[in-house]
């Protein structure tokens, strides 16, 4: 038999019990919810969490990574009932934009679906993250400009983070150490992810005046602070 789950604050170390912790986060503008993409036990806590929030906060939106800004109208159409799953995933580009079994993620697709529960796609089209990747921010098109903003810019720290989850320095990597100016393509195209899901929430928030944005995240976006609390 197993004890009662706690969640640890990772600025002081305290543990809170599973419904102080849910309370104290229905309290926040934004909770940002980490997965590892092909753990289907991160994706049933994201759910029981989700659930969680859900029924201690009357407007509740859920931005997903999975799915790139275009995707909105199948993603309505799910959760409005209008469509199968089928048609859902063909309908959001799954199969091409993501990739991964969609059956990790049905715990969250049913729940939002059974709950009404406003979807929003946080991501941008992979060429416009390899455009500002290779040719910085200025290169970045009009059209995403109307909602996407320039990335602050990378905190060393974050760079060594990034640098040490991607390998560190090998012999067939160009970059030397995280300051280096060969990783600084790498560095844009990341940091253009992160500031998409930033903007894709507060488009959210301004769209939703008084509701909880929960995003379903990548932990290489979220960790540490760096990436997207970073960019909010």
């Amino acid at each position: 038999m197993t004890g009662p789950t706690l969640w640890t604050m990772p600025a002081t170390g305290a543990r809170l019990g599973h419904a102080a912790a849910l309370d104290r986060l229905a309290a926040a503008r934004v909770v940002l919810l980490g997965e590892r993409h092909t753990e289907a036990a991160d994706h049933r806590w994201q759910a029981a969490v989700l659930a969680g929030l859900a029924a201690r906060t009357e407007k509740l939106v859920v931005g997903f990574e999975m799915f790139p800004r275009h995707a909105q109208p199948a993603l309505d159409a799910w959760t409005e009932g209008r469509t199968d799953e089928a048609g859902f995933l063909r309908d959001a580009g799954w199969r091409t934009v993501w990739g991964y079994d969609p059956a990790l993620y049905r715990p969250l697709f049913d729940l939002c679906r059974d709950l009404r529960l406003p979807m929003r796609g946080l991501n941008v089209d992979r060429p416009i993250v390899s455009l500002v990747g290779r040719d910085g921010w200025g290169a970045l098109p009009a059209a995403e400009r109307a909602w996407m903003t320039p990335a602050r810019p990378a905190s060393a720290a974050y760079r060594r983070y990034l640098f040490a989850v991607t390998g560190g320095a090998r012999p067939d990597r160009a970059a030397t150490g995280p300051e280096d100016p060969a990783f600084d393509r790498f560095v844009r195209a990341q940091q253009t992810w992160d500031r998409a899901f930033a903007c894709a929430i507060a488009a959210a928030l301004d769209e939703c005046p008084g509701a909880l944005v929960v995003g379903i995240v990548g932990r290489g976006h979220l960790e540490y602070g760096y990436g997207t609390p970073d960019q909010l």
